[in-house]
């Protein structure tokens, strides 16, 4: 056999054993039971809390934590009492020659009760002409104003909703109240309504100016994020109780900084019932005009100083004198009340604040000073105007 020979001889072999093992694999792989299809497995994602998050095989969707799942909880709660608010004004149509409301601003506000009572900050309609209450439910409500309380930045509307559409919110307790206790914002900042914020108390006891220029004391500082339209919307505990009414925000650039303000809910359940009864707040009165704070600074004067005593009032049975003119013309100091029994009167905001906690048909004790020298009268209060 020649070298050529040998050489096909070879080629041919191995082409034959190719074909066998090829042939050899096909065969196998025919009578191989199949591969059974590939199972789902759960991926486990590192957390930042150290715990993996399990991912369903089924959806894709995170398992949720807890606290997530009772945030979301609280959410889904609280928000069906929180409302949509809308000042209105009134304006001339220039071509129909009539009357007709648009709207001037935004706020929040909440369901007080399953009788159309709604709550919300006294500036958000301050000055308006009208306002309107869109519900949880995207109803919208014509709203009439009830009582306002611009001392305490509160007032109440009523819209005469169904009682099936009226959500009470539950009420809290400010008192007991700590810093750093987890706290909840529910609103409608900028006008993106059923907006949820979350925080802690920062700190109690603040003290803020009411739109009537008396201090609204121990009011709620949070860091929950409160904007433009927040005002009125209810802050929440951790168990989707009411602890106060988001007022007011610290801001130098006018944005938020971290710094809210929430009227305390002890303050709310003492001023929303006189308002939705009386229509205002019923306070006792001394029956005198005092100077205000800037003429009791620019004459020195710390304390609240009598401009007006009303003919037959408390004041005027116990003597109490205000300014005057003396036999020569000249202008007179009338007395300065410095203390309400035991609690001191430094400025005219005291005297309001000092009448807040009293009663119509109470007796107090004055003290005042009256040419350099401190005297004492009893007054019997009489119910303010």
């Amino acid at each position: 056999m020649t070298h050529w020979t040998r050489s096909v001889a070879t080629a041919g072999s191995i082409v034959v054993l190719a074909v066998t093992f090829v042939a050899g694999g096909l065969w196998s792989r025919r009578h191989e039971p199949p591969t059974p299809p590939a199972t789902p497995v759960a991926t486990a994602l590192p957390d930042f809390r150290g715990t993996p998050v399990q991912d369903s095989p089924l959806d894709g969707r995170a398992r949720l934590f807890p606290d997530e799942e009772a945030t979301i909880t609280l959410f889904e709660e609280a928000s069906h009492s929180v409302t949509f608010i809308t000042s209105l004004s009134a304006r001339l149509d220039v071509f129909t020659r009539q009357p007709t409301a648009i709207p001037r601003g935004t706020g929040s506000g909440f369901v007080w009760d399953t009788t159309g009572h709604v709550v919300t900050n006294y500036h958000v309609i301050e000055d308006a002409d009208g306002a309107r209450v869109t519900l949880s439910d995207g109803t919208t409500w014509d709203a009439e104003l009830v009582g306002a309380a611009p001392t305490k930045d509160l007032a109440v509307l009523r819209i005469r909703a169904p009682r099936e559409h009226m959500r009470p919110i539950p009420l809290g307790r400010s008192a007991p109240l700590k810093v750093g206790q987890s706290v909840f914002a529910i609103g409608n900042p900028f006008g993106f309504d059923q907006t949820l914020t979350t925080g802690v108390i920062s700190a109690l006891g603040r003290e803020i100016e009411s739109a009537g220029g008396i201090p609204i004391r121990d009011v709620i500082q949070t860091d929950a994020a409160i904007n433009p339209g927040n005002s009125g919307g209810p802050l929440l505990d951790s168990s989707g109780r009411l602890i106060g009414v988001n007022t007011a925000i610290f801001s130098p650039s006018g944005a938020y900084a971290g710094i809210g303000f929430s009227i305390p809910v002890d303050v709310v359940r003492q001023v929303v019932p006189e308002l939705i009864r009386y229509g205002r707040l019923r306070r006792a009165s001394l029956g005198v005009e005092v100077a205000s704070q800037e003429i009791s600074r620019r004459l020195g004067i710390e304390g609240a100083l009598i401009l007006h005593v009303e003919p037959g009032g408390p004041a005027d049975a116990a003597g109490i004198r205000a300014v005057f003119r003396d036999a020569s013309g000249m202008l007179r100091l009338g007395d300065i009340v410095i203390a309400i029994d035991d609690q001191t009167v430094s400025t005219p905001a005291d005297l309001v604040l000092a009448l807040e906690s009293r009663r119509a048909g109470e007796s107090v004790t004055i003290r005042l000073l009256r040419d350099g020298e401190e005297r004492a009268a009893q007054v019997r209060l009489a119910e303010g105007r």
